[in-house]
């Protein structure tokens, strides 16, 4: 970019209904330094593997809540019977240095966020949901997981079509295909928002 113009970082927001891709997707994106990503608050215990930091930061519910009542949360949930959050201070602070952030959440943290009373974090949005390309498709997904009974993966199907409800509230959406036709998807949608006119800053 020439040395005349900046912008402000663009907050990427991504959604889908569980077996879609957007695991396997966000986890090609944290591989390269383009964002910054934002790692989720929660109350649930760790899971093996899960690393501190890195899949969640772990607070106590005191810590949690306290935290909320003095409005360090963009967005925040209840989620059986745990907490999750995240964290608006270091996305600002990321942003206004003209750093990207990524952001992982359900379509819930997602309104939450379009909903923001924050204009910086409003002109700041790129929200983008990833859509199977079916049902069908989505079950043979989940079934080839192989880690949920098939009641389980049942429940999971009727709460991702309810998911999929909202995709036109989002100003992307991407039809999963595989996971390099996505990244690439990803990557049209990425630049396009850091070329627009209106996110650069003339000095």
């Amino acid at each position: 970019m020439s040395s005349r113009f900046s912008r402000y970082g663009i907050l990427f927001v991504i959604s889908a209904p569980s077996g879609a891709g957007k695991t396997t997707l966000v986890d090609a994106l944290r591989k390269t330094s383009e964002f910054v990503y934002s790692v989720s608050c929660t109350t649930r215990p760790a899971r093996a593997g899960e690393a501190e930091g890195e899949d969640y930061q772990f607070l106590a519910e005191s810590e949690f809540t306290a935290r909320v009542r003095a409005g360090e949360f963009l967005e925040h949930a209840q989620v059986h019977g745990h907490y999750y959050g995240t964290l608006l201070k270091p996305i600002v602070e990321n942003l206004k240095n003209g750093r990207d952030v990524l952001i992982d959440i359900d379509t819930q943290g997602a309104a939450n966020i379009r909903t923001s009373k924050d204009e910086f974090i409003c002109q700041a949005l790129a929200d983008v949901f990833i859509m199977p390309p079916d049902v069908d498709e989505l079950r043979r997904r989940l079934t080839k997981r192989g880690t949920e009974t098939a009641e389980q993966i049942e429940a999971r199907l009727a709460a991702a079509i309810s998911e999929m409800e909202s995709w036109a509230k989002y100003r992307y959406t991407i039809i999963s295909r595989t996971t390099e036709e996505d990244l690439q998807k990803f990557r049209h949608i990425m630049n396009a928002e850091r070329y627009l006119s209106r996110r650069l800053i003339q000095k």
